[in-house]
């Protein structure tokens, strides 16, 4: 038997060493799938304020569609005693749209629709033009995310000092300039929250009632959610909503071609790049117009290099533009190093002048059938509003029973008649029945006799529904049923009066005879 004591990392049972298990674990470690987690955490973007022809059109949008936003539930439209003053509202309660002289009742809806689908069109047509343009100027995200940015840069500096605030310990200059900050983002959070709900009322008296204390439960929880919302969406979340809540970003990419206009870092002028430019020159070596400045990357709210092409996050608000130009001006070198361009004009090396830029992106096949679909469609509507009756009838018939006999034999049907006044005044109709010479009609709670035309009243913007019974001697229904159709005219109007017909069927005994 040997006895001699075992070798260094030597089982004496004969098992593994510790060396072969660590190679094995080594190998099964390496072997093993990896953990991919899909979860990214934020970092902080602090953009820098940036100045140039495209900040200053981005202030521009900026103030009329905050303008817009705040102040239209406010304006004013006569429209008679019998209708709302406000120009814009939508009245729920009555089931109205009003958009000054423009009155939508609810089965008018379809032009809403036509409104809708021409801003379908309309932004798949700027977007095969110039990009996401809506997401960089006019998407409520980033207009109310600019706002907030110029109230943070107003309280606690532009980008470095906002970055220096951020990594400094918690003092009371510290904590001053957060609450005033936020305190600031919560106005503007209860001031978007108040402006939405004063579309569907009227805005003064609403505005009272919410001061007061009287308005409606239902008033007070959108003005809190429509708070909330603002102020963590464009207070925190900012780029993460265009990023991983947007769905335009995916979509847009079908629109855009290699004639569409995008914000392009045109590196076959600016590579290679370097600090160093002027002593790599100096060496005879070759530099690109780019000095590696990170200007660009400065001012982006979204935190991309426009550098390393076209990105997902890019919205196009075009910040990197004003702030490249700007260096630019300052070592002597042509602006447009970023620009608005092509792909065709990308892969060619060659900066086209805006004009032909342009003139490209709008020639083609996809823009003008985006363009005569939009116009078609705004066409179409135009129209229609030109052309659509203020007044309507609706005919329902008795079901049970069909008819009734009458003590002389002649055969009664009853039904209800709805007219619908859809202008702003009072009006009255005259209603009659055409196609049926023998017939007579009775109105129900009426003092009036039977007669082949009535005249009706009915209030402003209202809708009123009578009974009628309409009556016929048996000899003169010439089957079990009879056609003929209900007819009223504007009683107030001599010359053109609108009119509007709606065809009914009057049932008789069958020619077996007998009542149902």
């Amino acid at each position: 038997m040997d006895h001699s004591p075992p070798m260094p990392n030597q089982n004496v049972d004969g098992g593994s060493t510790d060396v072969e298990r660590h190679n094995v674990e080594a190998v099964n470690a390496a072997n093993a799938p990896r953990r991919v987690t899909l979860y990214a955490a934020r970092t902080k973007i602090h953009p820098k304020r940036a100045s140039g022809d495209f900040r200053r059109f981005k202030w521009l949008i900026m103030a009329v569609t905050l303008g817009i936003y705040y102040a239209a539930p406010w304006l004013r439209w006569d429209r008679g005693p019998y209708a709302p003053d406000q120009a814009i509202l939508i009245d729920l309660a009555h089931r109205r749209f009003y958009f000054f002289f423009i009155e939508i009742w609810p089965q008018e809806f379809y032009y809403v629709a036509g409104l809708l689908i021409m801003a379908g069109v309309g932004l798949f047509l700027v977007t095969s033009v110039v990009g996401r343009a809506w997401c960089g100027y006019t998407c409520p995200q980033t207009v109310w995310t600019d706002l907030f940015l110029v109230i943070e840069r107003w309280v606690e500096g532009d980008r470095n000092a906002r970055i220096k605030l951020d990594a400094a310990p918690w003092s009371l200059d510290k904590l001053r300039k957060r609450l005033a900050k936020h305190a600031i983002w919560l106005v503007i959070g209860v001031a978007t929250g108040g402006a939405w709900i004063f579309y569907f009322a009227d805005a003064p008296s609403l505005a009272r009632d919410l001061v007061s204390g009287n308005a409606a439960p239902v008033a007070y929880s959108s003005v809190a959610l429509l708070t909330a919302t603002t102020y963590v969406l464009a207070g925190f979340m900012r780029e993460q909503v265009c990023i991983y809540m947007c769905p335009w970003p995916r979509i847009q990419a079908a629109m855009v071609d290699e004639d569409s206009l995008v914000v392009t870092y045109n590196a076959w002028r600016g590579e290679p790049r370097s600090l160093h430019r002027k002593k790599l020159l100096a060496e005879g070596k070759s530099a690109g117009d780019c000095v590696d400045c990170n200007a660009c990357v400065a001012v982006c709210p979204m935190g991309i290099d426009i550098r390393d092409g076209q990105q997902l996050a890019c919205i196009t608000c075009a910040l990197c533009i004003d702030a490249c130009d700007s260096v630019m001006d300052k070592i002597g070198k042509p602006r447009g190093l970023i620009s608005y361009s092509s792909l065709k004009a990308y892969e060619v090396a060659k900066s086209y002048t805006p004009r032909d830029l342009l003139r490209h992106a709008l020639l083609r096949p996809r823009t003008i059938v985006y363009s005569g679909l939009w116009l078609a469609a705004g066409l179409v509507m135009l129209i229609a509003l030109s052309m659509r009756e203020r007044l309507d009838i609706n005919v329902v018939p008795d079901r049970n029973p069909l008819f009734v006999t009458l003590s002389d034999g002649s055969i009664r049907n009853g039904y209800t008649i709805k007219i619908l006044n859809m202008e702003q005044r009072p009006r009255t109709f005259r209603l009659s029945i055409e196609g049926a010479p023998s017939a007579d009609m009775t109105l129900a709670g009426s003092q009036q006799p039977s007669s082949r035309v009535f005249d009706i009243d009915v209030e402003a913007d209202k809708l009123r529904s009578i009974k009628a019974y309409v009556v016929m001697p048996r000899s003169a229904i010439p089957g079990d049923t009879m056609s003929f159709s209900f007819v009223i005219t504007d009683a107030t109007v001599t010359e053109d009066a609108e009119r509007s017909e709606y065809p009914a069927i009057f049932h008789g005994p069958s020619k077996a005879g007998g009542e149902p």
